[in-house]
C-alpha cells in the first residue's frame, strides 16, 4: 500500500519523473477530489501525485475541494504527505527562485470548508496546531535539498490569503508586520486538514515572485513563469533524493 502522496500546486500539474501504474478517482463524503489520484514510481518508490488546482489546472484556490483531497489522500493509505505550492516571496531571504520549507502558517482566508469535525459529533474536537508542520518530514526535507544542493530556506511563516487576485502592496505591509516570510493561497485549510486526519504534512514553497510591493513594478505571470521553471526543476530533483529517505 502507497504511503507517500505529492500534492502538486501552480507549476506542477504533472510529475516528469513518475512512472504512471494507473489513475484512480477517489470517491469522499465531501464530493469529488481535484482529480484523479495518479499511481507511479518515482525513483523506485511508490508515490501517489495529486495535482490541486486539476490537471488543466482549473481550479482556483479558493474553490478547491480541500477536504476531498486529503480524505481521498488518507483513504488510500497514505500517512506521509509533501504538498508543493507555489508563493511570493516577503522577507529578505524569500527571493524568488528558491525554495523554502515553512514551519508556520497565519491564515487570512476565509469561508472554506476548514474541517472534518462539524457533524455528527459526539463532542466538540480540537486539534493542536501549535506547529502546523510534521517536523520529520520538514527536517527529512531540509536534509535532502542539503543532499541535492539545492539552497532552500529552512524555515518561515506562511501566510494564507483568499485569492484568487493577488495581494495589494498595503495587505503585505500587514502581512509582514504579522511576522510573514511567504503568501500563498492554498496552505489553509490543507495543513489544518491533513492534521486531522492525523497525516505527517509539510510543505516545499516555490518562491515565484516578489510579493507586491516588494519587487519593481507590477508583478507579471511572465516574470512568475520564469521564476516556477527554476524553483519546479529544483523540486523535481528533492522529491528524488527525499523519496529515497523518508
Amino acid at each position: 500500500m502507497v504511503d507517500v502522496a505529492i500534492i502538486g500546486g501552480t507549476g506542477l500539474n504533472s510529475l516528469k519523473t513518475l512512472t504512471i501504474t494507473h489513475r484512480e478517482m477517489v470517491q469522499t463524503p465531501y464530493g469529488a477530489p481535484s482529480g484523479p489520484a495518479v499511481h507511479g514510481e518515482v525513483g523506485g518508490r511508490e508515490v501517489v501525485f495529486m495535482a490541486r488546482h486539476g490537471s488543466g489546472h482549473t481550479i482556483p484556490p479558493h474553490k478547491v475541494n480541500y477536504r476531498a483531497n486529503i480524505w481521498a489522500l488518507r483513504s488510500l493509505g497514505v500517512r506521509k504527505v509533501i504538498s508543493v505550492t507555489a508563493v511570493g516571496g516577503i522577507s529578505a531571504q524569500m527571493t524568488p527562485g528558491r525554495l523554502a520549507f515553512p514551519d508556520q502558517i497565519i491564515d487570512y482566508t476565509w469561508s472554506r470548508d476548514n474541517t472534518y469535525f462539524e457533524e455528527n459529533l459526539e463532542s466538540v474536537t480540537h486539534i493542536d496546531f501549535t506547529y502546523p508542520y510534521c517536523q520529520e518530514l520538514r527536517e527529512s526535507l531540509i536534509t535532502a535539498a542539503q543532499d541535492a544542493g539545492i539552497d532552500a530556506a529552512q524555515g518561515g511563516t506562511y501566510g494564507a490569503t483568499q485569492g484568487p487576485r493577488l495581494e495589494t502592496s498595503a495587505e503585505i505591509v500587514r502581512m509582514e508586520r504579522d511576522g510573514c516570510d511567504l503568501v500563498g493561497m492554498t496552505g489553509m485549510p490543507e495543513a489544518a486538514l491533513a492534521r486531522e486526519l492525523d497525516l505527517c504534512y509539510a510543505t516545499c514553497a516555490v518562491i515565484a515572485n516578489w510579493a507586491a510591493g516588494k519587487g519593481d513594478g507590477v508583478i507579471t505571470m511572465e516574470d512568475i513563469d520564469r521564476h516556477l521553471k527554476t524553483g519546479m526543476d529544483q523540486v523535481r530533483s528533492l522529491l528524488e533524493h527525499i523519496l529515497k529517505v523518508i
